[in-house]
């Protein structure tokens, strides 16, 4: 089952037992997915579909910290509960440990020796790291990694 008949699916299962806030939350994903495929006149695979929820989860950690510091702790909650139905959609995250060895290997493959490598090692973890690991740790971790 692909990962657009999965959030089909658990909208109808939300539908039936009347979860309004996950019914929400899933038709914000199924509009975001069709409004891409209509731009892009293409059917989106589960990589793309991912690609748009891992955009969407970075949305809501900014409204997040935006109401928070506005002090509109309800719409923060809002924002939160959402951010539970989006997750998970994405696969395992990987561990911090597992972050830093692709890291340092991705260091040695290109052959990185300072700052202005950043881009040649984001560019070889990016494809393997998308949407198991939050790649603005990734990017800390290998701007820590060139800085040695």
């Amino acid at each position: 089952m692909s990962l657009k008949e999965k959030i089909s699916e658990d909208m109808k299962t939300a539908m039936r037992a009347k979860d309004s806030g996950r019914l929400a939350t899933i038709r914000l994903i199924n509009a975001a997915i069709k409004q891409k495929e209509v731009d892009e006149r293409i059917d989106l695979n589960d990589d793309q579909v991912l690609s748009v929820i891992e955009k969407m989860i970075k949305q809501r950690k900014d409204s997040i910290s935006q109401f928070e510091a506005g002090g509109r702790q309800d719409l923060a909650d809002i924002e939160k509960a959402e951010l539970v139905v989006l997750n998970a959609y994405m696969p395992a995250q990987m561990s911090e440990a597992e972050v830093q060895a692709e890291v340092t290997s991705a260091v040695a493959a290109v052959g990185a020796s300072g700052p202005q490598d950043m881009g040649k090692v984001m560019g070889v973890l990016k494809p393997k790291l998308a949407g198991r690991a939050d790649m603005t740790a990734v990017s800390a971790m290998v701007k820590a990694a060139l800085s040695k």
